[in-house]
């Protein structure tokens, strides 16, 4: 299962048609109607030119020279028609427009519109990357700056690749998972390398973090599929997760707890709004700690595939042990009370938890991203979901094969949160590190400012 993650054709004034070629008998003398005939009889060279016309014609065996005449008379009326041998007419040439007719003529063209002058060239847009390598997923994004804070994605891949598989219980990553993970690196770096990318960042999180042979894997990495990936550390984690949910956040919300539920750590910032609020969203961080505990280290020490009720309230209380040591748990306090507090989660677990909810027959990211839940269709969803074994939730459009054995560590882990800060609404986001990165390297690089896109 992927995870949740295109009249110029008019002929010249002035000009006759064509004449016709010669057919095997004689042919007639064309001559435009008017052009020239009060001319022939006012100049007495004409009349050479009659002389000599009609002793060629002698010469040539024409016709008697009063029959001349008399077909000279015809022409110069309305109605002229000379037969070939087998006694048809031949098709009429185009008439030539008169002398007098001459200067008038262009009146009757219709002039072109003006042309509106030529657009400037569009300025090439710069093209930035952002890739994340976590415990559980291997993401890419590709995009263009838009309006500002904004950018418009042109490619992107997402693969489960389960680089954290066996880590918790061995501190190595097994041969398994690094090789799926390079695979997928591989089409990232085709990707990448088919664009002209102004600036890119490639992280990885918890796995290589905590793994013993982490460092050593990222170098095959740059071997193999041509990337390099910098090991970021939890604080830097949480600063993105925050930086890439920014517009999910409204101009009258006092307080937010994010948190970022994934493979092997999750992330939880609590963010202060009572004051001046800063175009970044990260500024107001006031507090925030990162559990070395995600989706895919919880199943593993608990199980996944089958979870009882005992099962899962064991998980809710393993993470929330660790959210009472803490420190800084309680600097939201004054606003936790308030209609203008909630929480924003950015996870896979809450992705699925809304796909649930919508009752969805295939997972549609624009209707789940920013989605509201309130507090009685959160429960609701976390009890249908214990309810169901391990091949209903496999069955589940939004769960598949995939997730059916992480859902419900995510959502013992979702619990815990509440249990700290409880709010009556909770905003789903499907977004996380790769939109964080995107808009800090554009806020950076200047791309919003001085009218630009």
């Amino acid at each position: 299962m992927e995870d949740h993650d295109t009249g110029a054709g008019a002929s010249a004034v002035g000009m006759s048609g064509a004449l016709p070629t010669q057919s095997a008998g004689p042919q007639p003398a064309r001559f435009s109607r008017h052009a020239g005939a009060h001319q022939r009889h006012a100049d007495p060279r004409h009349a050479n030119q009659r002389q000599t016309g009609a002793s060629l014609a002698d010469q040539q065996g024409d016709p008697p020279k009063g029959k001349t005449r008399k077909r000279r008379k015809r022409r110069r009326g309305r109605k002229v028609f000379a037969r070939d041998d087998n006694g048809a007419p031949p098709p009429a040439a185009p008439a030539a427009i008169p002398a007098s007719q001459a200067q008038s003529a262009p009146s009757q063209v219709e002039p072109r519109p003006p042309q509106s002058p030529p657009r400037p060239p569009q300025k090439e847009l710069p093209v930035f990357a952002a890739l994340d390598l976590g415990t559980n997923n291997c993401r890419l994004l590709v995009a263009v700056p838009g309006r500002h804070g904004q950018f418009r994605v042109i490619d992107a891949f997402s693969r489960i690749v389960r680089l954290g598989e066996g880590l918790t219980a061995s501190g190595r990553l097994s041969q398994a998972a690094m090789d799926r993970a390079v695979e997928a690196l591989k089409i990232c770096g085709d990707k990448l390398r088919n664009r002209k990318i102004r600036k890119a960042r490639l992280i990885a999180t918890e796995a290589c973090r905590s793994a013993a042979n982490g460092v050593e894997f990222l170098d095959r990495v740059e071997r193999e599929a041509g990337l390099k990936l910098e090991i970021i550390d939890r604080q830097t984690e949480a600063r993105l997760a925050v930086s890439g949910c920014g517009s999910l956040v409204e101009r009258d919300t006092q307080g937010v707890v994010l948190f970022d539920i994934g493979g092997g750590s999750s992330e939880i910032a609590l963010i202060d709004l009572t004051g001046r609020r800063s175009p970044r969203l990260a500024n107001h961080i006031v507090s925030w700690t990162s559990l070395p505990v995600g989706v895919v280290s919880l199943a593993e020490r608990f199980g996944g595939r089958t979870v009882t009720r005992e099962t899962f309230a064991a998980m809710v209380d393993d993470v929330a042990a660790r959210l009472k040591v803490f420190d800084g748990r309680d600097r939201l306090a004054h606003v936790l009370a308030s209609p203008n507090f909630h929480l924003l989660g950015t996870s896979g677990t809450v992705t699925t938890l809304a796909g649930v909810h919508l009752d969805l027959e295939r997972y549609d990211r624009r209707r789940v991203d920013g989605l509201w839940m309130d507090r009685d269709s959160v429960d609701r969803m976390i009890e249908r979901l214990i309810g169901w074994d391990f091949q209903q939730r496999c069955a589940n459009p939004c769960i598949g094969a995939d997730r059916a054995d992480l859902v419900l560590a995510g959502c013992a882990i979702l619990e815990a949160i509440r249990g700290v800060w409880p709010s009556e609404r909770l905003r789903v986001a499907d977004r996380g590190l790769r939109e964080g990165i995107l808009s800090e390297l554009m806020a950076d690089d200047g791309v919003w400012r001085g009218g630009r896109p």
